[in-house]
């Protein structure tokens, strides 16, 4: 049999170099000689940064830019001096993030999406450079998790951090144990832009401080006019400290703790898939008739949510005694202003009987009052007390023995003691010219080890997005909130996969 020899693949930026005069030569050879003095990264990784270059230079003028524009957009100075200097920097994981990598075993990790959908395609040369020109505001991104004696920490890593289309299902595990690997992706498919990212490096409000930022930059390099902006960190400012600070440091704490062992919580039933997830889910709900509804039931949006949840989750089990929980995240800066980009959340519990969950209306009554107590500043100081003090008793323990103990710890009791999670990121304020390029955004949770669905909510352009994130083929939740939210007269549109293979 023959062996297939495989064609080369054509080199646009020199079959474009072939065709054009020799004074836009020379300003092309004067440009990639001022990239020679701004980056000084290994040969193999500058290689990958040039083409990135030259991809972009050849889509601007196959879209009819002049050669001087697609220059000035893509001016070698928005490197700054990140590819010129060598990797210096580490970062110690925030207390959050500590457990994350513990955590981890074969197939699974701590990872979750977020994702802006655009009026128009994505375009994937000026997608790379975006990120190219971005990364350096954003120096706790740009590194490699590694293992120290005590603790994992991050190690700056000076590379090419590469844009991926996507084929896989998300959330998939991140591939870290090579050195210099990321620790996060950015994934495009037809007019969405996902970033996929390791809790070791941030938390969602960190996650959608970066998005932001990649998409003002994107948006820059389409020639859209950019302005300054409250709500963006622009990728040409200097990084300040605060935002790589380990925040929980900065509480006091308090005289009591709460523990994080609770009684094991009902799980939905359903055969867990072998494929994770095995689907995803998205509500699109108009944000103003959510309010609405809301408002007619004398609660807030995240309470009516955890009610819908809790009828639908009772409704995907067979159990007939024993108490659903939902875990629900708590962004700490609303009590603790701080800028710090890396992990500063805690989370509650909100727990009902089964054969309590019945009246509507009640049911929200008992959540609203659980969650204003549990969700307070004065609760979550006690589980900051509880997470410093299990950081001290381990901080001499060697990371080869408390690897497997956390392991243990996480997966017979982390989140078995819960049966899901409502996250809600609340509304996202964009700057008026980005507002008019998107459509929506969406926020999905990784999947856990036992809980078959796990949920999140997102805001923006009057489009709430409910995602649910499912670990079963069993479609008994999402039908069950989906009735419900079409008979309070939200009429959810719904969009997400198929089933992934399992």
């Amino acid at each position: 049999m023959k062996k297939e020899i495989k064609a080369k693949k054509k080199d646009l930026y020199l079959e474009y170099k072939e065709k054009i005069q020799e004074e836009e030569i020379d300003k092309l050879n004067n440009f990639f000689n001022e990239f020679n003095t701004h980056c000084l990264i290994n040969k193999q990784e500058k290689t990958k940064l040039k083409k990135d270059f030259e991809s972009a230079i050849v889509y601007y003028i196959n879209n009819n830019v002049t050669l001087d524009t697609a220059l000035k957009l893509l001016d070698i100075s928005f490197l700054g001096g990140f590819y010129a200097r060598e990797a210096v920097l580490w970062f110690p994981l925030d207390d959050a993030a500590k457990i994350y990598p513990l955590s981890m075993e074969h197939g699974r990790m701590s990872i979750f999406r977020l994702s802006v959908y655009l009026k128009e395609e994505v375009v994937p040369e000026i997608l790379q450079m975006a990120l190219n020109f971005t990364i350096k505001r954003f120096p706790s991104f740009a590194t490699t998790l590694k293992k120290g004696f005590f603790w994992h920490y991050l190690d700056s890593t000076k590379r090419q951090f590469s844009i991926e289309k996507e084929r896989n299902v998300p959330c998939r595990p991140l591939k870290i144990s090579s050195s210099g690997s990321q620790s996060f992706r950015v994934i495009y498919y037809n007019n969405r832009i996902s970033i996929e990212l390791f809790h070791t490096l941030t938390d969602a409000t960190g996650g959608i401080t970066f998005l932001k930022t990649l998409l003002s930059e994107y948006l820059r390099l389409m020639n859209v006019v950019v302005e300054d902006s409250p709500y963006i960190l622009s990728a040409d400012t200097t990084p300040s400290p605060l935002e790589f600070e380990n925040a929980f440091a900065s509480i006091k704490l308090s005289n009591e703790h709460s523990g994080f062992i609770d009684k094991k919580a009902v799980q939905m039933n359903g055969k867990l898939s072998k494929s994770k997830p095995s689907r995803v889910v998205h509500f699109k709900l108009s944000a103003d008739k959510l309010k609405e509804v809301s408002k007619k039931y004398n609660t807030t949006i995240t309470t009516y949510l955890l009610a819908v949840m809790f009828i639908a989750g009772k409704s995907a089990t067979d159990e007939l005694a024993g108490e659903i929980s939902i875990q629900v995240p708590v962004n700490m800066r609303k009590y603790y202003p701080s800028k710090t980009l890396r992990n500063f959340s805690m989370y509650c519990s909100i727990r009902r009987p089964i054969k309590d969950i019945n009246d509507f209306n009640i049911l929200i009554k008992e959540i609203d009052k659980d969650l204003k107590k549990k969700s307070s500043k004065e609760e979550m100081s006690k589980m900051v007390t509880s997470t410093e003090k299990m950081v001290n008793i381990l901080k001499y323990v060697p990371l080869a023995i408390k690897q497997p103990i956390a392991k243990i710890v996480y997966g017979f009791l982390g989140d078995k003691i819960f049966s899901n999670t409502l996250s809600n990121l609340g509304v996202i304020t964009l700057p008026d010219y980005m507002k008019k390029h998107i459509e929506s955004m969406d926020f999905i949770l990784g999947t856990n080890i036992t809980n078959r669905a796990s949920c999140s909510v997102i805001t923006v352009n009057d489009i709430t997005t409910f995602s649910i994130n499912k670990m079963t083929m069993d479609p008994t939740f999402e039908e069950k909130m989906y009735n419900i939210l079409l008979k309070d007269g939200l009429n959810p549109t719904v969009e997400g996969s198929d089933y992934y293979e399992d």
